[in-house]
């Protein structure tokens, strides 16, 4: 599963892991995405949409039709 949000479009980051020494490895920070299966019901399905704790918020605040037409917008498949 790729650590990228289907809403925000949230993706890794990367950077430093800073030891008590100061040397500095490079790490990677990944959001926190997860499987998340919401009721559509204009097409009478269920869809399973990768969201991140942020997008999981958006879609609760914006519900689910706008959130999967916003989705769609951006060229990505539901």
């Amino acid at each position: 599963m790729s650590a990228r949000c289907q809403l925000t479009g949230a993706e890794p980051r990367f950077g430093n892991t800073v030891s008590h020494s100061h040397r500095r490895s490079r790490r990677r920070f990944d959001p926190n995405v997860q499987r998340k299966r919401y009721w559509l019901p204009s097409e009478g399905r269920h869809v399973r949409l990768t969201l991140s704790t942020k997008g999981i918020k958006t879609v609760d605040a914006i519900g689910i039709e706008t959130a999967v037409a916003r989705i769609r917008a951006r060229g990505g498949k539901v």
